[in-house]
């Protein structure tokens, strides 16, 4: 449990230093992330094209991935901790809360029992 909070408190430390950062330096606006197997997943964000961020996050996922696109949004992966081959969820959204939650509710939904975001990414102002 105490390691779930370290990694929780980690991935809102590095949540604010993409905000702060988003508005200190230029930025594009494609995005990508690739879902594979077993909890496989690359991502890519703030690329000037969509095909670069694609084969970007692609490059990054081992074996057969699908990979969904982002521009000015927010994307996060979800698995179960307790089986990662087994289910997961993905979502793209305007906005990081939204496409965690309902990158969680889609693992439980597949019969996840104990869902936990794997990667996130926002692109641009996302």
């Amino acid at each position: 449990m105490t390691c779930i909070l370290i990694r929780h408190r980690a991935g809102l430390f590095f949540a604010a230093i993409l905000i702060f950062s988003a508005f200190s330096t230029p930025s594009h606006a494609a995005g990508a992330l690739a879902v594979g197997k077993c909890g496989a997943y690359g991502q890519a964000f703030d690329y000037k094209r969509q095909d670069a961020a694609i084969a970007a996050a692609r490059k990054q996922c081992n074996g057969d991935c699908t990979v969904v696109t982002m521009k000015r949004a927010c994307a996060a992966l979800a698995i179960d901790m307790k089986n990662p081959c087994g289910a997961f969820g993905y979502a793209v959204e305007s906005r990081i809360s939204s496409a965690l939650n309902a990158a969680s509710k889609k693992c439980y939904g597949y019969g996840g029992k104990e869902c936990v975001i794997r990667a996130w990414a926002c692109d641009a102002r996302g």
